[in-house]
């Protein structure tokens, strides 16, 4: 049912647009950065040598059907967190209660999703480290940490038995299945390493514009590496109808997604419509420059990948703007994104309710509606 529009991003900013999306298209695809390096996904990630979790339990569960038995109680479970004032002896026996089925939260899901999450949480317990941290851990992340664990590492296999459970109307995939994370170099000369520190969500802002972004080993040090997306990805991007860059994070979100070798190569072989959704509120990832440099470096990023024998300018089309907004950070410039040869959209994306972001039901009907120019 409906067409298959597919996304490049992370983070929480498409999650308003892949909830009201589900009322027009049960075959979107959502291909997601799993470079997260903060909080939990952080703890995580360095006892257990994974990629992060939490940006695809998020958008599994935001393309939930909301009207099936049992998912409104799923979805809290799943964005519940633990206390993070309690011992840790109070934490395991939270999560004991929870795989005996004895916390309410629990009982309150379907009997299928439900032996499920205790079967996966009760691998999590066994094998987390003894002196692993359960303060603010989120319950929906240790139940797909243990079932990748469970199944030999296979994360894919996880997403697809819990979209299966949670009726997720859609695809959900990492765009790729390693445990790398985000490096930045800084236009002062520094480097960043880790996402969190280039997100300001509690490090120091940034101070100096990212000028190039690559995937590192660690957070340690600069170790430079590579990752190439699996065949799996490259027929996603292929079979799409529309490849969209939305809202979000520029750098950690969308950029970040198009690292892998191959992408860019995929999305320029695809004829498909491609759009670009620019942020309509200031993003903490970006220090200089407005709609039409996030533009150019969107095409860059996207053309650096895809070779001499592409299309010439197949890696983007459209730049889909708001009918009467005037607030796009760092402005506009249409005569430069012209220059660019993308065409520029307009469409009704905000209301006074949503302002200054942009509404997930408008959006979606503007996508919708670019298939028929």
């Amino acid at each position: 049912m409906g067409p298959k529009i597919l996304f490049f991003s992370g983070g929480s900013g498409p999650g308003p647009l892949s909830r009201e999306l589900i009322a027009y298209t049960h075959n979107s695809i959502h291909l997601i950065t799993p470079f997260d390096s903060g909080g939990s996904s952080a703890k995580l990630r360095q006892a257990f040598d994974m990629p992060a979790v939490g940006d695809l339990r998020n958008r599994m569960m935001a393309l939930s059907e909301q009207g099936h038995r049992g998912n409104a109680e799923a979805r809290r479970l799943f964005a519940y967190r633990l206390p993070k004032d309690a011992t840790h002896i109070e934490l395991a026996e939270s999560l004991k209660a929870m795989i005996s089925g004895q916390d309410p939260m629990v009982a309150d899901t379907p009997e299928a999703l439900r032996k499920t999450i205790q079967l996966h949480l009760s691998y999590f317990l066994t094998a987390m480290p003894p002196d692993f941290d359960l303060a603010g851990a989120s319950i929906g992340n240790l139940v797909l940490v243990g079932g990748y664990l469970d199944n030999g590492r296979d994360l894919d296999r996880v997403i697809y038995l819990f979209s299966k459970l949670a009726k997720v109307r859609g695809v959900v995939c990492p765009v790729v299945n390693r445990n790398l994370h985000l490096a930045a170099r800084l236009a002062d000369g520094r480097v960043v390493l880790g996402q969190h520190r280039l997100t300001g969500g509690g490090e120091p802002p940034l101070t100096s514009p990212i000028v190039q972004l690559r995937l590192n080993h660690g957070l340690d040090q600069e170790r430079p590496a590579t990752a190439e997306i699996e065949p799996k990805v490259r027929q996603l991007i292929a079979e799409a109808e529309m490849i969209c860059f939305p809202v979000g994070s520029f750098y950690t979100s969308i950029l970040a997604s198009l690292l892998p070798k191959g992408v860019g190569e995929a999305v320029a072989a695809n004829p498909c419509p491609k759009v670009f959704v620019p942020n309509t509120a200031p993003d903490k990832e970006v220090l200089n420059g407005g709609v039409a440099q996030r533009t150019a470096e969107l095409m860059a990023a996207l053309g650096a990948d895809s070779g001499p024998m592409r299309p010439e300018g197949r890696v983007l089309d459209y730049v889909l703007l708001d009918r009467h907004w005037q607030d796009y950070p760092g402005g506009l410039d249409l005569a430069a994104l012209d220059a660019l040869g993308v065409k520029t959209v307009r469409a009704d994306l905000i209301t006074p309710a949503s302002a200054p972001f942009i509404d997930g039901r408008l959006l979606a009907e503007a996508l919708l509606s670019l298939f028929e120019i």
